[in-house]
């Protein structure tokens, strides 16, 4: 995508926000919905705003990165290494394929009530289950790149006498890089999506999701709930604004980076 589409695109998500905030506060203003169900989007605005300045919610803000970084970090450590053995020994895939398609569809919000059982109810919880539903997306892309390496770039090196570790080096891990930042970029949406939701179902501790919960419980908190979903918002934004430039900057080669100046 060119520079100029990628422009044109912004003005058009721009475009999009500022009409989806004019309909709710339209539709707030004229009383077609209560005030109670759905305050105007400005006063949301403005307390998310205000919320910046809280030091007891920014001190939750960070517990919940906390928790996605440490729990990313972790799912990178353990799906790359076992995606490169998956997609390169075929016995081993082949070994291991039924238990990782079975496990694969748990829902890691139904594991809530077992992983706070065994790790209780602080940040180990929510490491533990950010961690589990970031795996799979770095797990399957990492595999599906090695599947889709140069064959022709493996059998010079072959030809060359360099042995399997040397290919894997050389060729196949910079040729899975892409596919291996793209899991990544998924995996990081995932992770803040099970941080904040376990934050919310534990309903104690510390972070946005229990802001959120406790601004739920209040008798007129819809405004602050609805401030805390602004804020989850706009750090899903940042966060995967931030890796896709990384991606444009490590990978430029690949077919959707090109053109880019």
């Amino acid at each position: 995508m060119t520079l100029k589409g990628r422009q044109e695109q912004l003005a058009l998500g721009a475009l999009g926000v500022l009409l989806a905030v004019g309909a709710c506060e339209a539709v707030s203003r004229a009383g077609l919905v209560r005030r109670d169900y759905l305050p105007p989007a400005s006063e949301v605005l403005a307390r998310a705003v205000e919320l910046a300045g809280d030091p007891v919610f920014l001190d939750g803000i960070g517990a919940t990165l906390l928790a996605w970084v440490l729990g990313l970090g972790l799912a990178c450590a353990i799906a790359v290494p076992v995606g490169l053995v998956l997609g390169s020994v075929p016995v081993v895939d082949a070994a291991v394929r039924a238990i990782v398609e079975f496990l694969r569809p748990l829902p890691s919000v139904a594991l809530i009530p077992l992983v706070s059982l065994l790790l209780g109810s602080g940040t180990e919880t929510k490491v533990a289950l950010v961690t589990y539903a970031s795996v799979w997306p770095i797990l399957f892309n990492t595999v599906h790149g090695l599947g889709e390496t140069d064959p022709l770039a493996k059998d010079t090196l072959r030809a060359f006498g360099f042995g399997r570790l040397a290919v894997l080096l050389r060729v196949e891990l910079p040729g899975t890089a892409p596919f291996i930042a793209a899991g990544i970029r998924i995996s990081a949406a995932v992770a803040l999506i099970l941080a904040v939701a376990t934050e919310i179902l534990s309903g104690f501790g510390e972070g946005l999701g229990i802001f959120i919960a406790q601004a739920g419980l209040a008798t007129d908190g819809t405004r602050d709930v609805l401030a805390g979903v602004v804020w989850a918002g706009v750090l899903g934004l940042v966060i995967n604004g931030v890796l896709v430039w990384g991606e444009r900057q490590l990978f430029p080669w690949t077919p959707g980076r090109r053109g880019v100046g």
